[in-house]
């Protein structure tokens, strides 16, 4: 997706969408390819999911 389709599903504006997808692509959750003007943003699963395991042990654990 495009930073702008991925804004028009939050209600903030572009610009907090873009900065959010900075800190993500800091984090290696997501990555981005340019096609023309426009970066397309896609999920690097793999990492996510370690993301997702790392938090699913606090919740069977009863920290959240």
């Amino acid at each position: 997706m495009t930073a702008g389709e991925i804004a028009a599903i939050f209600e903030h504006s572009w610009q907090t969408t873009t900065r959010h997808l900075q800190v993500l692509e800091a984090a290696g959750l997501v990555a981005h390819e340019k096609q023309g003007r426009m970066r397309i943003y896609r999920i690097q699963r793999k990492r996510l999911e370690l993301v997702r395991d790392w938090l699913a042990h606090f919740s069977q654990n009863g920290k959240f």
